[in-house]
């Protein structure tokens, strides 16, 4: 089973070196054209690996999420590359690059713009989500709902979605608040979104992000002033 569609891959990388290339090498190849790495500044293997499984990397030395995936982005631009897809993984392999199938095809169809992996529709191995992820999420996706009136049930990192929809959204946001951002830009241009379960495993390596206590309060309150800056 393939498709004819343009399908991109992009995954911001940083210290991922045992990680990234079960990632790349996961991605089913007959759908995907392009497997970009974005390197964020890692100290460690990470670039190599993820080359020597086959993708191409990009190297963003300024740290944070959102640039790392913003570098990706620019090389389509640079490149002249206009996929009709842009599929968003972490590089930490929690996430099944294989369900990538599932999460494009409404896309597809043309029936959405976004479709968002939601770990709290799938099945989640224990300890593979931390309890301040899960109650930041239900926090992030109940604000969400109460202001803008889309329903959400996570603020997954693997995601699809139309890259004229992405284009549209602009995204900016450089650190924490990149997948919030997303979502509730496109509830507010009135994009169709729709959610669906992938599962979520425990992550090889430490979170830099939920992992330690900075990065859960920095994380935390990003995404919650994202969900405010674009109410207005």
């Amino acid at each position: 089973m393939k498709t004819n569609k343009h399908i991109v891959v992009i995954i911001p990388a940083f210290n991922e070196e045992n990680s990234v290339g079960k990632v790349v090498n996961d991605i089913p190849k007959d759908w995907v054209r392009e497997i970009i790495v974005a390197n964020n500044n890692s100290n460690d293997m990470t670039p190599i690996n993820a080359k020597n499984a086959g993708a191409i990397v990009v190297d963003e030395p300024v740290q944070g999420y959102g640039n790392a995936c913003l570098k990706g982005m620019a090389y389509l631009v640079e490149n002249n590359i206009s996929p009709d897809v842009v599929v968003f993984l972490d590089a930490d392999y929690s996430d099944y690059p294989e369900q990538l199938i599932e999460l494009v095809q409404p896309i597809i169809n043309d029936e959405v713009d976004l479709v968002i992996g939601s770990r709290a529709l799938g099945d989640k191995e224990r300890n593979s989500m931390t309890p301040q992820q899960i109650f930041g999420n239900w926090l992030a996706t109940f604000l969400i709902k109460l202001i803008y009136k889309v329903e959400f049930s996570d603020l997954g990192p693997f995601r699809a979605i139309k890259y004229d929809s992405l284009l549209k959204i602009n995204m900016q946001d450089k650190t924490y608040g990149w997948t919030v951002e997303m979502q509730v830009k496109a509830a507010k241009l009135k994009m169709k979104c729709i959610e669906l379960p992938v599962d979520y495993r425990v992550r090889i390596g430490k979170s830099k992000v939920s992992g330690t206590l900075k990065g859960t309060i920095m994380a935390g309150y990003k995404i919650i002033t994202t969900i405010f800056k674009y109410s207005r």
